[in-house]
């Protein structure tokens, strides 16, 4: 299969980028639309603490039953059109893929069972915890890390798995030292050489996957990295214009899986994905306020601005005043998806209205909520796609998230106090000095990671 390139945006105008409709929609064998003009509830869920191991594989299973047919009934009572509920196998389901694909199985026959029975329209998205971490990982692309995961993805896309998903690790470990030391260049280096590298290496298999057994290869997220960037960014840890540079650098890496074949929805904790959307048209996931049960973030409403599923991010089995937290965090997003379809049908206006708000209730009070304001999105992503080449084309999302946050401080629309305005200064200024030639680049840098083994890169 050819490999997509992008020399434009999938959006011109801001007027037609907005939450439920994409311009390459996905249809689904159940009539579902994802991008066709429904915003739809995505669920994700997972266990409540415990031991994952062979004798508890039957508790395993009787939670994932109790999860999903809580959710499905929940859907029926509510007259939900239609929702999707994300399985994010944890590491003992992926290393042992057998495990995965049996609650893989489960959770598609329930959800197959109430569609026959009740007419509620559903779908199952599979995301394999990327195990490729650790001291006994022989290679990123070989061994029995890299074959486990595939197994997994094979296994429950056999078992009926509508949608293939993961949040890939390639560049992690050298990622996470740069967002310790703020050091935006081993932070682009992380996202562009090492981790679009890998991409191009996995999103062929998943896409291979996918093609032969009638599933869609959906999408991967930078959850390890802009999240992790922006969670800590939450704490004062770091600073929070260093974080809004990594989310936008991020679109570079996770526009892989589409160049590859991916077809959506991007999945959601990858927030970068509105920009995957306005360069590729492709319908995405996104998360924000519904997924505090998860983790918090400034960024809760303008995250809905574009999306065309709602996302809860995960939340565990466990007993809450209304019910199971599951059941609970799924009425919550179709809450929300109802006041976004019911806009949508009340016309244009009003459907860019909330879009608008969304994004300025927002937008003013964060960088990293300013830099996901889809007239943002449209603008930076229309200068990305000019340039080529990954290093280029992250150096660059780096040098613009900047100079849209310098801008929007001047002009007032965007609060930064002085340690940030300071940050933002000596950031963009090491970007500048970067040099344009990748090669240079990475050999200046690879011996500053301290963590990397170019070897497992075939570096």
């Amino acid at each position: 299969m050819a490999k997509q390139t992008y020399t434009k945006t999938a959006y011109e105008n801001l007027s037609d980028f907005i939450f439920g409709k994409s311009l390459y929609p996905v249809q689904l064998k159940n009539g579902m639309s994802i991008g066709g003009g429904t915003v739809y509830p995505e669920v994700n869920f997972t266990l409540p603490t415990m031991t994952i191991q062979k004798d508890t594989m039957p508790e395993v299973i009787r939670n994932y039953k109790e999860i999903i047919t809580g959710i499905c009934e929940r859907a029926k009572e509510l007259y939900v059109p239609g929702f999707v509920a994300e399985i994010e196998t944890l590491p003992p389901l992926t290393e042992n893929p057998e495990w995965g694909i049996e609650v893989c199985k489960t959770v598609v026959d329930i959800v197959k069972e109430y569609e026959i029975k009740h007419g509620v329209k559903g779908a199952v998205r599979i995301t394999p915890n990327d195990i490729r971490e650790g001291n006994d990982l022989v290679h990123m692309w070989r061994g029995r890390h890299w074959d486990a995961m595939l197994k997994t993805f094979e296994g429950c896309a056999n078992a009926g798995a509508d949608f293939l998903a993961i949040e890939s690790v390639g560049g992690k470990e050298t990622h996470d030292e740069a967002v310790m030391y703020c050091d935006i260049s081993k932070s682009i280096f992380a996202l562009s050489v090492l981790g679009c590298t890998d991409m191009n290496k996995l999103w062929p298999e998943i896409v291979g996957i996918a093609d032969r057994t009638g599933t869609v290869a959906a999408g991967d997220t930078a959850c390890g990295f802009a999240n992790t960037a922006m969670v800590l960014a939450d704490k004062n840890y770091i600073p929070r214009v260093f974080a809004a540079a990594v989310r936008v650098i991020s679109a570079v890496r996770s526009l892989v899986a589409i160049e590859c074949g991916a077809k959506g929805p991007h999945k959601d904790c990858g927030y970068e994905g509105v920009y995957v959307k306005a360069i590729s048209g492709t319908p995405i996931s996104t998360e924000g306020r519904t997924a505090a049960c998860a983790h918090l973030s400034p960024v809760g409403n303008i995250a809905a601005c574009v999306a065309d599923i709602w996302s809860n991010e995960s939340i565990q089995n466990i007993k809450l005043l209304g019910g199971m937290a599951p059941t609970v965090s799924f009425e919550q997003l179709v809450y929300d998806c109802r006041l976004m379809n019911e806009a949508t049908a009340r016309g244009p206006e009003a459907a860019l209205l909330l879009r608008d708000l969304h994004a300025d209730s927002d937008s003013k009070l964060d960088p990293q909520a300013y830099v996901l304001r889809p007239d943002v999105v449209l603008e930076i992503s229309k200068e990305l796609v000019k340039v080529d080449g990954y290093y280029l084309r992250a150096k660059k999302a780096a040098a613009l998230a900047f100079a849209h946050m310098q801008r929007a401080s001047e002009q007032g629309s965007l609060k930064l106090d002085d340690k940030e305005l300071m940050w933002l200064e000596n950031l963009a200024g090491t970007v500048d000095e970067m040099p344009d030639d990748v090669g240079e680049f990475t050999e200046n840098i690879i011996g500053e990671c301290e963590k990397l083994d170019p070897k497992k890169y075939d570096m």
